[in-house]
């Protein structure tokens, strides 16, 4: 018998819904400001995962999206596969519910649709009846909306574009003992029940919670049925209930690590004698607790439980480990076949990294890591700049920049200051090309080094601990700049970029 080992998915991929059509599952996540939007991940056991693309190459409005705005855009979304479609409804906290649909999930999706436009509607997922009837339940973000701690039901058209009538709160959390944020639900029905699978307590907290009723309407009985109990697993927050082809049940959820972000657990689901589902590890009285391991679902099968991260650059097309901070236009990035990833150095450096969209990014993986590449910098425009950054709510970068005597070796960090400050003295270089280093451990220390052509690494003292983003963990990410008003004034040449996990 063969275990896996939570998370199947050590980095960030927030908040996760699941769903298997036929032998196949798949896995949709949240992508906030980043663009392209909606990662979708899929598997044949629930433990390995491999991207297949995103399914939104752009958020809307579009030119409200060209600015990275952190924390906004694309939050839950709910994935399902009915009529013959795959069908993805996700919130946009400022704008309202989009949804999305394709015949196959790679695509090519449909372009998005506002079904429920206002402020502050949050976590929708849809059902479709057995009457042909359909709903659409969904939370309340406080901050947009004034409101929260509660889940409301709708009517939705049986085609998905629009809502056939208000909201109405089926669950008020105020009114449960101890219940705060209560939020990011799922719908199903079973056994003539309808489900509600929704968190509550807060993202670092909080529990998994089960609600049912007869009537779509309510009133729903209440069950706690997973928490962290004596585990070091936070949360465990917010996921999906799946099925396999064999008739087992399982949860898949996240748990926050910080830095490292919403990474992805999956907890074995039983039904009890009583109706009600039974996540996790067995108490013996109270809620289940998240398993660190368990036995396989399933057929089993083997491969990489991470997806690929490095990239030789020798496609036409970014990977989809790739996303910018704000919507891209077509000439950020050069992909040649040769080897090459090439970001033209534009003149539009804000001054500091979080605000400039042209940032390329994946997450931090949340083993320890090492991650390289090599550098070119061709322009003579002094301030010009390009490097790799650990990106989060504060960052720390390495790179080259042109100073007054041709390029040098800097390391700097930022926040929320537009100033950036020195984390070392820059360093002449003999020339314009460089391999950079990250080396992330454990506890999110992050410690730089470089080295001209073929010289031994020289490894910096300095370190700098990686920070979560809004919402997100920390990203590595290149990018190319120079000061505003100075045009195009060049090229960052970036050889292969290469994430290795320590064992």
């Amino acid at each position: 018998m063969i275990n896996y080992h939570n998370p199947i998915l050590d980095a960030d991929w927030p908040d996760p819904d699941v769903i298997r059509v036929g032998d196949t599952f798949y896995l949709v996540a949240s992508s906030f400001n980043r663009a392209p939007g909606l990662p979708l991940l899929t598997s044949t056991d629930l433990v390995h995962w491999r991207p297949i693309g995103h399914a939104l190459p752009a958020v809307p409005p579009y030119d409200h999206y060209r600015l990275p705005r952190h924390g906004s855009g694309v939050w839950a979304p709910a994935l399902r596969h009915h009529a013959g479609r795959f069908w993805i409804f996700y919130p946009d906290p400022d704008h309202g519910i989009f949804m999305i649909n394709a015949e196959r999930a790679e695509g090519p999706w449909s372009a998005p649709h506002l079904v429920y436009p206002g402020r502050g509607l949050i976590d929708p997922c849809p059902l479709w009846d057995d009457d042909g009837r359909a709903y659409l339940v969904h939370g309340w973000a406080k901050s947009r909306a004034g409101i929260n701690n509660r889940l409301s039901v709708c009517p939705l058209a049986p085609d998905g574009t629009t809502v056939l009538g208000p909201s109405r709160t089926v669950i008020d959390g105020d009114q449960l003992p101890g219940y705060r944020t209560l939020e990011g639900p799922k719908f199903y029905r079973r056994d003539g029940w309808y489900w509600i699978f929704a968190p509550a307590g807060g993202v670092a907290d909080g529990w998994q919670s089960v609600f049912r009723s007869r009537s779509v309407w309510g009133p729903y009985q209440d069950r706690i049925v997973l928490a962290r109990g004596s585990t070091d697993i936070n949360g465990p927050h917010q996921g999906a209930w799946v099925d396999t082809p064999a008739g087992e049940d399982w949860f898949v959820h996240f748990s926050d690590r910080g830095p490292y972000g919403r990474v992805v657990h999956l907890q074995p689901l039983r039904w009890a004698a009583d109706g009600w589902p039974e996540l996790g590890r067995p108490t013996g009285s109270g809620p289940g607790e998240p398993v660190r391991q368990h036995p396989m679902p399933r057929p089993s099968a083997a491969g990489s439980d991470e997806p690929s991260r490095t990239d030789d650059f020798t496609g036409t097309t970014l990977g989809p480990q790739w996303h910018w901070q704000a919507n891209p236009a077509d000439d950020w990035a050069e992909l040649r076949g040769d080897g090459l990833l090439l970001l033209p150095v534009l003149g539009d450096d804000p001054g500091n990294l979080r605000d400039l969209p042209r940032v390329l990014g994946q997450t931090l993986p949340g083993r320890p890591s090492s991650t390289t590449v090599e550098l070119h910098l061709d322009p003579d425009q002094p301030g010009a700049r390009a490097g790799l950054v650990v990106l989060g709510e504060r960052y720390a970068w390495i790179g080259l920049e042109i100073g007054p005597d041709g390029p040098r070796l800097v390391c700097r960090q930022g926040g929320p200051s537009p100033i950036e400050e020195p984390l070392a003295a820059p360093e002449p270089l003999p020339g314009d090309r460089v391999s950079i280093r990250v080396d992330c451990a454990e506890d999110a220390t992050c410690r730089f080094a470089w080295r001209p052509g073929a010289e031994p690494w020289r490894r910096s003292d300095i370190t700098f601990t990686a920070t979560a983003g809004r919402w997100i963990g920390a990203e590595l990410g290149l990018f190319a700049t120079a000061p505003f008003g100075s045009g195009r004034s060049g090229t960052a040449h970036f050889g292969q970029f290469t994430v290795t996990l320590s064992s």
